[in-house]
């Protein structure tokens, strides 16, 4: 809710909001708005961000099951989630106590392992394509898993097997599916870096954290209680300027036009996209490859989006497969219909219902983030006036990237004795 200036704020958020606006109005006048801002940002501890609501703030535990840990990610609404050692002792220092973030992009690498470790004429592949389909969870897992071929073969994101419907209703059934831990396939996860933040840190490193520096979400660690104490994602801080609406410092920054402030970063012509009649597995080996988190689904023309498929989306190949075990192939138009008239049948809510979620170049500011956070959507298609044609995506990270900037030198030493990244990943 908006915030009007004299008005008591309603939200934490917007009490925040009012807290950046008395600093905003103490700052010398020959400084920038964008560097008032930084010092505004700067003079605030991270502690006083909001705490994510409990229905948001999980934990999970390195035995917990690849299975059951889709459930709690998608039951939970949330991208990621911190890993316990199970095997810590109950007075472990938070970094011995915590493993790294388990994530739907690292679960996506591991999904994608097992379509191409897939043996060409396997008893996995004769299920597949077997008139009844009937094939035991065992049998299933060996195959997935290579144990019942010395030779390995790779499995395009195209190849009949990987794409057909009855390929994730196996998985899921499958031993390996339901018994691998999380902590058994860290190394196929993509795991981002444990970099947490103290609560006496800044708004400002929280921010770079989160737009430059390209982290998904960034922990709070409590020291003294050796825990995490808050979780804060790219979505909580787009939700927390929404709420600073109408406020003379958002105001001055939020009404400027998409094209007054550079956006979008990303244009047609760079990005990925994926095309409706190609397997969906290959738009999720797109965002793995580009390191991005989702891409636009377009028709005939190659240049008119049709639809979205976001990393998280690979919840529906894993909670509810059986939608998909008509198809022969599984498209990412059959995807995007299948995901529909399933969630549309158990009357649940999904960005996917709300088709595609555009803007234009003199959309200003403030009208995309109020767009991004009713939506709670991660990206926004830029498109042309009259035709409708692609002209870039603005991410959640592209906004908080033009709220503040990075003063030279401003990290120092900070990401010493950060943990490495595995092979092929990013933050």
């Amino acid at each position: 809710m908006a915030v009007e200036e004299g008005e008591t704020p309603r939200s934490p958020e917007a009490k925040l909001g009012m807290q950046v606006e008395d600093l905003w109005d103490v700052m010398e006048p020959q400084l920038s708005p964008t560097e008032k801002l930084n010092a505004c940002f700067e003079s605030i501890p991270v502690s006083s961000f909001p705490t994510a609501p409990s229905s948001e703030f999980i934990e999970i535990k390195s035995d917990t099951t690849v299975a059951e840990a889709v459930k709690l990610l998608a039951g939970h609404r949330v991208l990621s989630a911190p890993v316990v050692d199970f095997m810590a002792p109950d007075d472990a220092s938070w970094i011995d106590r915590y493993l790294g973030i388990v994530e739907f992009a690292g679960i996506v690498v591991w999904i994608l392992h097992q379509s191409e470790n897939v043996e060409g004429g396997t008893p996995f592949e004769a299920a597949m394509n077997s008139p009844d389909r009937d094939i035991g969870p065992a049998v299933a897992a060996a195959a997935a898993s290579g144990m019942s071929s010395p030779r390995y073969i790779s499995i395009n994101p195209d190849s009949p097997t990987a794409t057909c419907g009855k390929f994730f209703e196996t998985l899921t059934a499958s031993d390996l599916y339901k018994n691998t831990k999380v902590g058994d396939i860290s190394g196929s996860f993509r795991w981002a870096p444990f970099l947490a933040l103290q609560k006496n840190n800044s708004f400002l490193t929280m921010l770079l954290l989160l737009s430059k520096y390209r982290m998904k979400s960034v922990p709070v660690v409590d020291l003294g209680e050796a825990k995490i104490d808050n979780i804060i994602t790219q979505s909580a801080v787009i939700h927390m300027l929404q709420e600073c609406a109408g406020l003379p410092w958002f105001e001055s920054w939020g009404s400027k036009n998409l094209s007054e402030l550079g956006l979008p970063l990303m244009k047609a012509s760079s990005m990925i996209k994926v095309h409706e009649d190609e397997p969906v597995l290959q738009a999720f080996k797109l965002m793995r490859q580009n390191g991005v988190g989702g891409v636009p689904v377009v028709g005939d023309d190659n240049s008119k989006p049709v639809g979205n498929i976001s990393i998280r989306d690979i919840q529906f190949l894993l909670t509810a497969p059986g939608i998909y075990k008509e198809y022969r192939s599984i498209t990412a138009k059959n995807f995007l219909t299948a995901v529909r008239s399933y969630m549309e049948e158990q009357q649940r809510t999904t960005p996917l219902l709300s088709r595609m979620v555009t803007c234009r170049r003199n959309d200003t500011l403030k009208d995309i983030i109020a767009k991004l956070d009713e939506k709670k959507i991660h990206r926004i298609y830029v498109v042309e006036e009259e035709g409708g044609e692609l002209e870039g995506v603005i991410t959640l990270r592209d906004i908080i990237s033009k709220l503040v900037h990075e003063p030279r030198g401003y990290f120092g030493d900070f990401f010493d004795g950060v943990l490495p990244l595995p092979p092929n990943s990013r933050v």
